[in-house]
């Protein structure tokens, strides 16, 4: 959902580096944008200058593409050295699908929080022919519309090994609360929930870097989803949470890197933002629910636009999100449809 009014935030970079080319942020710090083969068709990457070595912040989707475009990146903005470690912020593929190449090929050590490796780790090694009965369980309970479960129920879902690189066993973990030294500058680690559990941040000490990934970005919120995985879940609330506690740390002057879109300053108008969005949508959420509704029906009023079959997925996943968070909050009710739909409706 779209949480940014404007003019508030200001950006100073225009465009992006071009394909196979960096841009100094700041002193020891690299920007590199790698394609993504999706309507969010990039990801941002950084390297930090460490003298004799770089350490990478995430490292786009595994693929032979991504994979020849790190190749020009080592080869020539990052001068032949070697990368020493290799972070992922959190463990959504288009931020880890290199990780393991970097520590197989490239003998780079692999640090990330506890929560994010095991995700990782786990749905690498699940890998399905079809969707199991808990994944049409889990849509049907969010009522699905019956054309697009049938299609899904047909076809190879898709699987995390498929685009990430396999990864060796072994990480160094990071916590909430440690620092970390990089590019020059020491940094301070604060962890973040909702769009991913445990997602790391960075905050440096020494001047105004923030590198946020997807927690924090500007112009588009990120995605809060729940999933057959854990269908009770209420992610939401660890992303207001979350958010609440970064608002504090904010400062005007922040030049906040994100894992999509473009750098930006005014960072605590942007936290106000992506908090008043989610409060927005379920004030919204909670007149719709005057009639009893399933989390498919909910789009309408959470996204305020039509959500075509391409995004259909992401948008069931966040319905489910705030429909669980106002559950849990036990401000509705629910009741099961004969087709295995959760109807949810305001208490009164």
């Amino acid at each position: 959902m779209d949480g940014n009014r404007g003019a508030v935030l200001r950006y100073p970079w225009d465009t992006p580096p071009p394909r196979g080319e960096m841009i100094a942020v700041a002193e020891g710090v690299l920007w590199a944008r790698l394609p993504l083969p999706m309507k969010l068709d990039h990801v941002n990457v950084y390297a930090l200058d460490d003298g004799d070595s770089w350490t990478v912040i995430d490292t786009g989707m595994g693929s032979g593409l991504t994979r020849d475009l790190w190749e020009r990146l080592l080869a020539g903005p990052m001068a032949g050295k070697p990368v020493r470690r290799v972070i992922m912020t959190h463990h959504h593929p288009d931020h880890m699908g290199n990780a393991g190449w970097f520590q197989r090929e490239k003998g780079a050590e692999l640090l990330s929080t506890r929560t994010a490796w095991l995700f990782a780790r786990m749905l690498m090694l699940d890998d399905q022919d079809a969707p199991p009965e808990e994944t049409l369980a889990f849509w049907r309970s969010a009522g699905m519309a019956p054309e697009i479960l049938n299609k899904r129920a047909g076809e190879k879902p898709f699987n995390y090994a498929d685009i990430v690189y396999p990864m060796p066993l072994g990480f160094r973990r990071i916590c909430e609360g440690e620092t970390l030294t990089m590019g020059g500058r020491t940094w301070d680690i604060f962890t973040g929930n909702g769009h991913a559990p445990e997602h790391a941040t960075f905050w440096s000490r020494d001047d105004n870097l923030v590198i946020a990934g997807d927690q924090i970005l500007p112009s588009i919120s990120p995605n809060i989803g729940v999933y057959a995985t854990e269908p009770e879940a209420d992610p939401l609330q660890g992303w207001l949470e979350s958010c609440e506690r970064f608002r504090a740390m904010a400062r005007e002057d922040h030049l906040v890197l994100g894992g999509h879109k473009l750098p930006f300053t005014g960072l605590p108008i942007r936290m106000r933002q992506l908090i008043e969005n989610h409060h927005g949508a379920l004030d919204r959420l909670l007149r719709h629910l005057a009639a009893p509704h399933s989390a498919a029906e909910c789009f309408a009023p959470l996204f305020k636009r039509t959500i075509g079959e391409a995004e259909y997925g992401l948008a069931l996943v966040e319905a489910v999100a705030h429909v669980n968070h106002l559950y849990a909050k036990g401000l509705v009710s629910r009741t099961r449809r004969k087709d295995g739909a959760w109807l949810y409706q305001r208490r009164e």
